[in-house]
């Protein structure tokens, strides 16, 4: 019997190194990319469902007016989004789906599905999290500073996630991540199924 999948929402600030966790994960076919909607218009070497589900305003105003949208948020003039439909489609094919989203849209989503797994990854410390962005080459100080803020601030909803993930060294963070999804197959609710088939045959 082919089992639901996982609604799993993965938050955490800027220089964190989710996208890493997240590919590493990622190359286990169990589990499936959310990939959002967005208005902006497509920058070079973007592809639409690859980057972004590219859309024209009115037709992401008309999933959110249909209740199309897990989550939504509006940034710079332009709407950033989880559509509902491919999310629960693949979740009823037995995947387990990843969100990748800010805390904004993470919480929105603990309103609407509250079975979800929300982890958040965080860095061993603020002062490792600015010593990363430095290393990046990429930033003024000034941006790496505001980011450092807004991480900060981040930070501070991780208490409203299940689990928390400390990303000091990457084979742990990874390992940790699988051990949270193969616990959570192994909660009762999750088994419910899997208990009445053996009940029926017993």
């Amino acid at each position: 019997m082919m089992s639901k999948g996982i609604l799993i929402v993965v938050s955490a600030p800027s220089g964190c190194g989710k996208g890493t966790i997240l590919a590493e994960i990622l190359k286990s076919d169990e589990f499936y990319y959310s990939v959002s909607a967005t208005t902006r218009q497509p920058r070079e070497g973007e592809t639409d469902g690859v980057n972004y589900h590219f859309l024209q305003k009115d037709q992401f105003e008309n999933l959110i007016e249909n209740d199309g949208m897990l989550e939504y948020a509006q940034y710079c003039g332009n709407y950033y989004g989880t559509p509902r439909d491919k999310v629960f489609q693949k979740l009823d094919e037995g995947k387990n789906v990843i969100l990748e989203i800010e805390v904004q849209g993470a919480m929105q989503i603990k309103k609407k599905c509250p079975d979800a797994v929300f982890i958040f990854i965080a860095p061993p410390s603020v002062q490792e999290l600015k010593r990363r962005l430095k290393k990046r080459g990429t930033e003024s100080a000034e941006i790496i500073n505001q980011r450092v803020s807004e991480a900060a601030h981040e930070i501070s909803f991780a208490h409203e996630y299940d689990y928390i993930i400390v990303n000091g060294e990457l084979d742990k963070a990874v390992e940790d991540f699988k051990t949270v999804i193969h616990s959570q197959k192994l909660r009762s609710e999750s088994q419910n199924k899997f208990i009445d088939e053996v009940l029926n045959n017993a």
